[in-house]
């Protein structure tokens, strides 16, 4: 694959949107009683990103002709660079902010802005003496990083490579047939249910900048709240319920949102994920609210009201919660890991393994037992249906969904080991904490805190970035950064061994 310089103006465009957006906290100075000190932990990181982007720019528009050949098989080697430096960017500038003010040391800082920026929600961060904007820019970077770079880049500016880049970054969708109105329409619709949600909170009793904050981070399917008990410091059942809402639709796949915007609920309700997300809701709330009712504390009624939220945001990975995971029964807990594993609706801003991928692979067991059943018989793999239509599952299907699930769990089984060796915690608490990281989850069983040791933090931090970028992009940008460095320091050799 040709490789051009061209390309490097691209780099330059996500460097100069990251320094924009880190910028935007800065609103927030004016309804504040004392954030103007903090002016200058937002300018520097923010002005320093748009000057670095438009020398990159400028820089890739003059060398437009020069072009390198790097002997790259796919374009895809090359949109993972680009998709993975975008993020890395994103998650250095938006740490800055933290570190510079002091309200948090080096590496929680890059802790609390990539579970900010992948939507996790984990926090080590005491909000309740965090300073508004800082609240602000975490929720902030969760409502785009819910939406992701690629796409919000697209809605102003669409390039050659953008389709590569839109996939790159995992969004699976077309909803219409130009990419630019695509990404303006997913907008839209993530932009009026955000100004439904701020309606909603507010009339159910929260203050306008916690209304805004707590939907943008439902919506994200993210978790950030400003306050340490989360939703359940409210202790109020009609936030809870508008909560539930935002993280159903944030879970959704953007083109089921569109069907649902369109009012075709027919088409919906046959969608496999839509079907496979309310069987495990039928069945996850019951088997958690009946561990719950071993307490005394959690009877009748109150246990299913528990459970019916904590299920919602364990699935949605939004990372909400109502009550404590901390001596809770073990069934319980095994639910709240199986739907963090499972996550929302593929394309959509959750994490998991995916909700369609988890139904293929049922498919896929259910065909391999009739056919041990019937071993001479032919038997077809099936259909399942995404918001388009009928799909078939064929072989490649097939082995890129098992490919996937098993990488997933293997590195679920490895980061469990490496967070329960560095945290000092038990396996099944380490389970729980790496598949939330892992998940972008956000749910917390103690584990991650202020006091949490580095090495710890650095686990999840790699896990969340795997978790949002999924996986295999994370995993070529870094195999194809490395061809990219032995090429040019060959060529470099080269050079002088002829001199």
């Amino acid at each position: 694959m040709e490789y051009s310089i061209s390309k490097i103006s691209s780099v330059g465009k996500f460097m100069m949107l990251i320094g924009i957006l880190v910028a935007i906290p800065l609103l927030v100075i004016p309804f504040g009683m004392q954030d103007h000190r903090f002016a200058s932990s937002f300018i520097v990181p923010a002005s320093f990103s748009l000057l670095c982007g438009f020398l990159l720019f400028l820089y890739g528009r003059r060398r437009s002709s020069t072009v390198e050949n790097f002997g790259w098989k796919s374009s895809m080697q090359h949109s993972s660079i680009i998709v993975l430096f975008a993020w890395v960017w994103g998650m250095l500038v938006g740490a800055f902010p933290f570190f510079s003010s002091g309200q948090l040391r080096l590496v929680q800082s890059l802790f609390e802005s990539i579970s900010g920026w992948t939507t996790t929600g984990l926090s080590v961060m005491d909000t309740s003496t965090t300073p508004r904007i800082f609240l602000f820019h975490r929720s902030f970077m969760q409502f785009c990083g819910g939406l992701g770079f690629v796409m919000m880049m697209n809605m102003f500016i669409q390039e050659k490579q953008s389709m590569r880049l839109y996939h790159a970054e995992g969004h699976s969708d077309k909803l219409l047939p130009n990419l630019r109105k695509t990404t303006q329409l997913i907008f839209l619709m993530y932009g009026g249910l955000l100004v439904a949600g701020i309606l909603l909170y507010h009339i159910v009793g929260m203050n306008i900048f916690e209304s805004l904050l707590h939907a943008m981070c439902a919506l994200s399917t993210g978790g950030f709240s400003t306050r340490l008990g989360s939703i359940g410091e409210y202790n109020s059942l009609g936030i809870e319920l508008v909560t539930i809402i935002l993280m159903l639709f944030g879970t959704t796949n953007f083109a089921v949102l569109f069907l649902i915007f369109r009012m075709r609920l027919r088409q919906v309700v046959r969608v496999s994920e839509v079907q496979l997300l309310l069987g495990l809701l039928c069945i996850g709330i019951p088997v958690f609210a009946f561990g719950l009712q071993r307490s005394p504390q959690f009877m009748g009624m109150e246990s299913f009201k528990l459970a019916t939220f904590n299920v919602i945001s364990a699935l949605s990975t939004t990372g909400y919660s109502t009550i404590d995971f901390r001596g809770m029964a073990p069934s319980s807990l095994g639910v709240i890991i199986i739907m963090m594993l499972i996550g929302g609706g593929i394309g959509s801003t959750a994490g998991g393994m995916k909700l369609e991928r988890v139904y293929i692979g049922i498919k896929v067991i259910a065909l391999n037992f009739r056919t041990r059943i019937n071993p001479v018989r032919s038997i077809h793999p099936g259909f399942f249906y995404k918001a388009q239509g009928k799909h078939m599952i064929d072989d490649k299907l097939i082995l890129e969904t098992t490919a996937h699930i098993l990488c997933y769990l293997s590195i679920i089984g490895v980061g469990t080991i490496l967070l329960a060796a560095t945290a000092n915690a038990n396996l099944l608490d380490a389970l729980f904490e790496f598949a939330s990281a892992f998940g972008t989850v956000g749910l917390s069983i103690g584990i991650t805190n202020a006091n949490l040791g580095n090495a710890a933090l650095l686990v999840e931090m790699f896990a969340m970035v795997l978790g949002r970028l999924e996986i295999f992009i994370v995993f070529i940008a870094i195999h194809s950064s490395i061809e990219l460095m032995q090429s040019r320091l060959q060529k470099i050799g080269n050079k002088g061994f002829k001199k």
